[in-house]
């Protein structure tokens, strides 16, 4: 059976009610004993590296996150990281080029709802993570949400309510995930050794010209 990390770093998917409305407040533990049907896929232990905002998530917290999975790299078959969907996109591309080349899988999902909640994506969205993260065809930085398994640097979210919140820009989806099983588009053969960075350049103005 394999070893997986699940990393929390916040977002919607651990929220819960406070004062001041919802905030990210689970951990990583907290979100597994929704999802008791995990422990029949991998055994899973977790590290509460963050509990934020993604919206407040930057590059400080992409090399904190990418490090983790470094010194973590050798003492398990994949990973999956509970993140919050407004920022996802950039996470997933910001870990694409700090992680290059990796073999184990690197998946990131997160939910429109809270977990805590009856009408929830977040338990399902969990579920298909931890069983694509054990399938021995998965490689690389990518993430799942809605049964879309989508390449870490093509994703896009583009609905902020529907369940179905993300697009794979200019590019198919590696895989999709029915019924428990899942169907592979796109294979890649991680043959190289996987390549680490440890520096961002956070000097980045975007000015948009109409």
């Amino acid at each position: 059976m394999k070893q997986i990390l699940m990393i929390g770093t916040g977002g919607t998917i651990a929220s819960g009610k406070t004062a001041e409305g919802l905030m990210p407040e689970l951990t990583s533990e907290q979100l597994l004993a929704f999802v008791p049907a995990v422990s029949a896929l991998c055994r899973v232990e977790c590290l509460q590296l963050l509990s934020l905002d993604s919206t407040n998530l930057g590059p400080a917290h992409w090399l904190q996150i990418a490090g983790a999975i470094r010194a973590r790299y050798d003492r398990y078959d994949g990973f999956v990281i509970s993140h919050g969907t407004d920022t996802m996109a950039y996470t997933a591309a910001a870990l694409s080029y700090l992680i290059q080349d990796a073999a184990k899988p690197i998946i990131l999902t997160g939910a429109q709802k809270p977990i805590d909640q009856d009408i929830t994506d977040a338990r399902s969205n969990v579920l298909q993570s931890v069983r694509y993260v054990c399938d021995d065809r998965a490689s690389d930085v990518n993430f799942v949400f809605n049964g879309e398994v989508i390449a870490g640097t093509r994703g896009r979210k583009i609905r902020t309510k529907s369940f179905n919140a993300f697009s794979s820009v200019d590019y198919p989806h590696l895989a999709v995930i029915r019924e428990n099983h899942i169907i592979h588009y796109i294979t890649r053969s991680m043959n190289a050794p996987v390549t680490w960075y440890d520096a961002l350049n956070d000097k980045v103005f975007v000015l948009k010209l109409i």
